[in-house]
């Protein structure tokens, strides 16, 4: 079959992946509703097209913290990606750094920051989970420093694990020929198997509870990388993040992993957006499945976006290949929805260009 789309990636990673990790990947939490949601939402988001204007050049190039980059589509950090293929974050380390975008390696990874380092040259970010102990995460932090990555990913939405019903059913854990080779050398890179599922019960024992905005000042103290705020969904903690120093948001549901009936991002973008007013850019993740996505939410004010799901269904389906032709589908689909929207660079795209469902409805003649 050829693959004309980034979904149908999803329809071979579940024939080829075992039963366990295609669950782990694609499941939401509880209701899986903010699952659905983080799609749909996309799908009520219109467009106003401009015509007559000419598009024989599209520039879709961007700096991100100093970066400059092909296009404003990058790697969201997925966890344990050599349960999908063999070479896991090596494969996408390479296929990132060869579509000019930035890779987010995951705390738990498969593969340390030193090995996806040896990947060669490429821009990469570092998401970090938050420890009970603090030397570890300075341990962690330093590592990733040395090992040439350029910014810390700070998930602050977790700190307990959302209820995955389907992990619970399937006993989740990691298979045994695998470690969270980033902790390996503290003991902590392996995950028990429990009563229910195995990685909820590695974040009850491990992760820090008691998480706070102090912290985001604590982590400036240890590294000069800049800190993205992963997690936030609402202004007041948009003001807070840029009190506490953040040098960027993430608008995330954590895939709709974490807390059930949370809105789309798509939907608390501009929300976010609004309160940041400017003073630092806001990135989304969650639903990214077409180019038509990419340009609503930098029409609603993101700065760029991080794809997920996508990455790990097609590096199971088809290893790095399959991470290539995700980032260049998303970035044709994107281009051409620039040049049919009227714009040529990613600054002519506004807010004028889409159509939220609010404003269908004050549109819509009363009957």
């Amino acid at each position: 079959m050829e693959i004309t789309n980034v979904t149908e990636y999803d329809e071979i990673a579940k024939q080829k992946l075992p039963k366990m990790v295609y669950d782990y990947y694609a499941s939401g939490a509880e209701d899986q509703w903010t699952l659905r949601e983080n799609r749909e939402a996309f799908s009520r988001i219109l467009f106003r097209p401009r015509i007559l204007i000419d598009v024989s050049r599209i520039d879709m190039t961007t700096t991100i913290l100093g970066f400059n980059l092909s296009m404003p589509i990058m790697i969201a950090p997925t966890a344990m990606q050599k349960m999908a293929h063999p070479e896991g974050e090596y494969a996408t380390a390479r296929a990132a750094s060869a579509a000019g975008t930035i890779m987010t390696l995951s705390s738990w990874a498969t593969s340390s920051v030193e090995e996806v380092a040896s990947t060669g040259p490429g821009i990469r970010f570092f998401q970090l989970y938050v420890y009970k102990d603090r030397n570890v995460v300075a341990q962690l932090v330093r590592r990733a420093e040395r090992a040439g990555f350029k910014a810390i990913a700070l998930t602050v939405d977790t700190p307990r694990l959302g209820r995955r019903e389907a992990d619970i059913k399937n006993r989740f854990t990691l298979p045994p020929f695998l470690t969270l080779k980033n902790f390996e050398g503290l003991d902590l890179g392996k995950m028990d198997k429990a009563d229910d599922s195995g990685l909820a019960s590695y974040v009850a024992g491990q992760i820090d509870r008691s998480l706070s905005w102090k912290d985001v000042k604590w982590l400036q103290t240890i590294t000069t990388m800049p800190i993205l705020v992963k997690g936030v969904m609402t202004a007041e903690d948009t003001r807070l993040a840029i009190q506490a120093g953040a040098a960027g948001i993430i608008v995330s549901n954590h895939g709709a992993r974490q807390l059930d009936y949370v809105p789309a991002t798509i939907s608390a973008l501009e929300e976010v957006v609004k309160a940041a007013q400017g003073r630092l850019p806001v990135f989304l993740d969650g639903g990214v499945r077409r180019g038509t996505d990419v340009f609503k939410a930098l029409a609603l004010g993101a700065s760029g976006v991080f794809i997920g799901r996508p990455v790990v269904f097609s590096l199971a389906a088809e290893g790095e290949a399959g991470v290539r032709k995700v980032l260049q589908m998303l970035r044709d689909e994107f281009e051409l929805t620039m040049a049919l929207s009227g714009c040529t660079s990613l600054k002519e795209i506004t807010r004028n260009h889409i159509v939220t469902p609010a404003e269908q409805n004050r549109l819509l003649p009363r009957l």
